[in-house]
């Protein structure tokens, strides 16, 4: 039986990151899930020469990254700063 080498590992390990991240319903855990699979997708996608998986798995986790910073943002928009008491 032959030995599963690490490569594959990493193309399993970033599958299941990827559907795991599709189960949340936590926006935000969605998006930190989704953005790790979709980085070890495309360092799979690089180790194998398979340029477009790398390509399309490294901009689907820059939208993950741009939504997550607009996520962060806002939050901390709302968040109400104490006024300096006289």
């Amino acid at each position: 039986m032959e030995s599963i080498n690490m490569i594959e590992i990493l193309g399993y390990v970033a599958s299941v990151m990827v559907a795991i991240s599709l189960m949340m319903k936590d926006i935000i855990l969605l998006r930190w899930l989704n953005f790790v699979g979709c980085a070890l997708f495309a360092a799979y996608g690089y180790a194998i020469d398979a340029w477009p998986v790398a390509g399309m798995n490294a901009f689907v986790a820059g939208i993950n990254i741009y939504h997550l910073v607009k996520i962060y943002r806002s939050k901390n928009a709302e968040t109400p700063v104490a006024e300096a008491v006289s």
